[in-house]
């Protein structure tokens, strides 16, 4: 099920997960407080159904899951490694597997940082490793586990 990302709900969803009380959230798009806690019951419903039928197309066995900020954690079957789904707003729903690699010398480096980054600025998340996509995912998703 692919995530409405440029919906309503989901720009509800967001706001949420950036800290915004789900009153001034209410008062920014002028409705009321119930009509946007039902619609935040919803979406964290699609969110957490999307993260688990990522997981399942993966083979990941899911440990953790927290659909109000978007992650699931867990464990690739065929990998034996440890494995993260998320919500990006920018980047859509994404699967991280925990890897050790020689990202210097990969073509999509630029992007795995662009990635991380990002994604790291939408959980208000601040990183200290930054020339490795590898160390700054492992420093991201560690920060995220103390959130889950």
């Amino acid at each position: 099920m692919p995530l409405p990302l440029n919906d309503r709900q989901f720009a509800f969803w967001r706001l949420r997960r950036s800290g915004l009380p789900n009153i001034q959230i209410a008062d920014r798009f002028s409705i009321s407080r119930q009509a946007v806690s039902k619609a935040l019951i919803t979406m964290d419903r699609k969110v957490e159904e999307t993260l688990i039928e990522m997981a399942q197309a993966n083979q990941i066995d899911a440990e953790s899951l927290n659909a109000e900020i978007g992650v699931l954690f867990g464990r690739s079957v065929p990998f034996d490694a440890g494995a993260i789904v998320f919500v990006s707003a920018n980047h859509g729903v994404q699967v991280w597997y925990e890897h050790e690699g020689d990202c210097g010398a990969c073509p999509r480096y630029a992007r795995c940082i662009e990635l991380l980054w990002g994604y790291a600025d939408e959980l208000g998340i601040t990183l200290t490793k930054t020339d490795d996509p590898t160390r700054m995912a492992d420093e991201l998703f560690a920060k995220l586990r103390e959130r889950v």
